[in-house]
């Protein structure tokens, strides 16, 4: 499977400030996987964020987040990037990245996660 390490995040920033967060992917090669964001608040169940086809760029985004957040690759280095500008004190989670193939029903691969905080 692919290995992904989450980077980016362990700040804590204020409403209204932007950060961006990286996921670095090893292992496999992405033409046929989907890399997702997901994101885990304090006693709450982790929810997807966004995601992007590898192959064609094209990115899906929960409707949360949409205008704000925006998820991007780097081919070069094997790197998504989610940048999330607008911050509100709920995005604070930990931010996971994950793979899956596309035709796969389920995510497989997960990074370690990365902490957001955003205060108020």
């Amino acid at each position: 499977q692919v290995q992904l390490v989450e980077s980016g995040g362990g700040l804590v920033v204020q409403a209204g400030d932007s950060l961006r967060l990286s996921c670095a992917a090893s292992g496999r090669t992405l033409s046929s996987y989907v890399v997702g964001w997901f994101r885990q608040a304090p006693g709450k169940e982790r929810k997807f964020v966004a995601s992007i086809r590898w192959n064609t760029g094209i990115p899906y985004y929960a409707d949360s987040v949409k205008g704000r957040f925006t998820i991007s690759r780097d081919n070069s280095k094997n790197t998504v990037y989610l940048q999330m500008n607008s911050l509100r004190p709920e995005d604070t989670a930990v931010y996971y990245c994950a793979a899956r193939d596309y035709s796969a029903p389920t995510y497989d691969s997960w990074g370690q996660g990365t902490q957001v905080t955003v205060s108020s």
